[in-house]
């Protein structure tokens, strides 16, 4: 198929299911739920997947770039004797020069980790604990990914240091006037993502690292979710320390990459022990099909971007307008400067979990986050400002280069319809449409 005049290879033929197949494949995936049919009895097709920013699936053009180094050329890229070791290390340092040149990096900046999350953990914790004695205190938002969040948990119950959470906007954006009032003389680190994850707000990147230059803090940035999908430039925007992770664009999972500045210099201490790999950073063999991947994924992701998000922006407007029937929907969010691939809604009277299930026949993610005890409401969008029944409603859409015109009206046309559904079951949805506000109404308890 040829889309914005660029073939796309590979495009995956279940896009021109018939709607009856999209029936059956609704069907399939609640009795596989359930567990009323075996693996082997599955129909050959899947639900529509509109869960990219859960992850990506994989570009052909990448597997075949991989391919090779499965099965030909297998050498550990760190044995410096034979033939072996030198092809796939020189494929490796090929793949760090694809990844530097789409954030105009040196590749010598480029580290490979198993993911975002390892990056995000070595970049706060390695900064951190490295330069302990010049600094105390590390500036984080409350959207921050887990990993982020945690990180600095731990460095703040188990290590001394002192950690200030600021609170976004109801858009989901960061203030900068709040952020410079919080820096301190003892700051040592800002970390702000990029993208978030669930509500796909897009921070003032290039903003932040300018504020933080200024007053030589250095600052990191969780950029997984922004690689490939919208430009990044280091030195243009500041950036000392910036984690991406290869599932996130089209590339394979298990491998990620973490940007760390030579000029000016930053220092970390490893937290993975071992035979000094990438620079002493990262210890442990490089599984080299996989960082040939990511590089691959990177030049594609160079090469497509403009024509991706400009197909991801047509999509999200299709969509939006095939479910504009419906009321009472909150999008959460910056709707005029958030990315086009990422959609969180939030349906009034409705429950996230229940239309999930209703939708079945469609890869999704609630905004909801389960927890060991309860189902609590998701802490991005508590933290923006939206109601506890707002977030428990939220359904996330993560569109993608793969996702077709025809996926998303199926979704809006079964999304239109369910919704409707639940609200018709809902009293609550009555008491809106006569006008009651759900938040005046004092709710009894049985003693």
């Amino acid at each position: 198929m040829i889309r914005s005049g660029i073939a796309i290879i590979g495009r995956r033929t279940a896009a021109a299911l018939t709607e009856a197949d999209m029936a059956a494949s609704v069907k399939n995936a609640s009795n596989f739920k359930s567990r009323l049919v075996e693996p082997s009895d599955q129909r050959d097709f899947r639900p529509i997947y509109l869960d990219a920013a859960a992850t990506t699936p994989l570009d052909p053009r990448v597997f075949d770039k991989m391919l090779p180094y499965l099965t030909s050329y297998y050498g550990n890229p760190h044995s410096v004797s034979h033939a072996y070791g030198w092809q796939s290390e020189a494929a490796v340092e090929q793949a760090r020069e694809q990844i530097a040149s789409l954030i105009n990096a040196d590749p010598r900046e480029i580290i490979f980790t198993s993911g975002a999350t390892e990056s995000n953990n070595i970049a706060v914790k390695g900064y951190s604990r490295f330069y302990k004695k010049k600094m105390n205190h590390i500036i984080t938002s409350q959207i921050e990914h887990k990993c982020v969040l945690d990180s600095c948990r731990q460095l703040e119950l188990n290590e001394g240091f002192e950690i200030t959470y600021l609170k976004p906007q109801e858009n989901g954006r960061i203030n900068l006037e709040e952020l410079e009032a919080a820096f301190r003389p003892d700051t040592g680190l800002v970390s702000i993502m990029a993208v978030n994850n669930e509500i796909g707000v897009m921070q003032d990147v290039e903003a932040i690292g300018k504020l933080c230059r200024k007053n030589k803090i250095r600052f990191h940035t969780d950029a997984a979710q922004a690689i490939g999908k919208t430009p990044i430039d280091v030195k243009k925007m500041n950036i000392d320390l910036m984690s991406l992770s290869g599932h996130k664009i089209y590339g394979p999972k298990g491998i990620g990459a973490l940007y760390v500045s030579r000029k000016p210099r930053v220092r970390l201490d490893p937290i993975i022990s071992g035979g000094g790999q990438e620079r002493g950073l990262r210890s442990g063999t490089l599984p080299h099909n996989l960082a040939i991947g990511l590089g691959e994924a990177c030049r594609i992701a160079q090469q497509e971007m403009a024509a991706d998000a400009e197909h991801c922006r047509k999509l999200n407007e299709r969509f939006r307008e095939r479910i504009s029937s419906l009321s009472h929907v909150t999008f959460n969010g910056d709707e005029e400067g958030g990315m086009s691939n990422i959609l969180n809604l939030s349906f009034a009277a409705v429950e996230g979990e229940s239309l999930l299930m209703s939708m079945s026949g469609v890869a999704l993610s609630s905004g909801s986050a389960c927890t060991s005890a309860s189902l609590e409401p998701s802490y991005v969008l508590r933290a923006i400002g939206s109601d506890v029944d707002l977030a428990h409603s939220s359904i996330r859409f993560g569109l993608g280069r793969f996702t077709t015109e025809e996926e998303v009206d199926y979704t809006a046309d079964k999304l239109v319809e369910h919704v409707n559904r639940l609200r018709d079951l809902s009293p609550l949805w009555d008491m809106l449409q006569e006008g009651i506000d759900l938040k005046s109404i004092q709710w009894g308890s049985h003693h």
